[in-house]
């Protein structure tokens, strides 16, 4: 399904969960990049594996738990975490959950430079 440019969509109503499942729909492919929304069910995941690009998660509800290089992050709604490329990272649903993936198909570095003033937001 494409999505007409100028129109809201409700996120997380454009995937449901499946008992025992991950169900996932891309909503943007390019060359530089991929945006992709996932419904897990609980006890679901994705085994330890690594990506050649810099990817963002962004729970948008439920709890998932987030390991990067072995450090396990427990994530909720409305928090997110970037996962470097080529460091090996693995999901797991601890409850349903729904997070949007985002992926940028570029090999520069990570800039954090605003990280210390998003501190400051919170």
């Amino acid at each position: 399904m494409d999505f007409p440019v100028g129109e809201k969509f409700k996120l997380n109503g454009l995937v449901n969960y499946q008992e025992g499942s991950i169900v996932s729909r891309t909503l943007i492919d390019k060359k530089t990049g991929t945006v992709t929304l996932f419904a897990f069910d609980r006890g679901q995941g994705l085994s330890e594996h690594t990506a050649p690009f810099d990817a963002m998660v962004i729970v948008l509800e439920g709890k998932a738990q987030i390991t990067i290089e072995g450090k396990a992050h427990l994530l909720s709604g409305g928090e997110m975490i970037i996962m470097p490329a080529n460091k090996p990272h693995a999901v797991r649903a601890e409850e349903r959950f729904k997070m949007l993936l985002v992926m940028i198909r570029d090999k520069g570095p990570i800039h954090l430079k605003e990280r210390d003033e998003i501190s400051k937001c919170s």
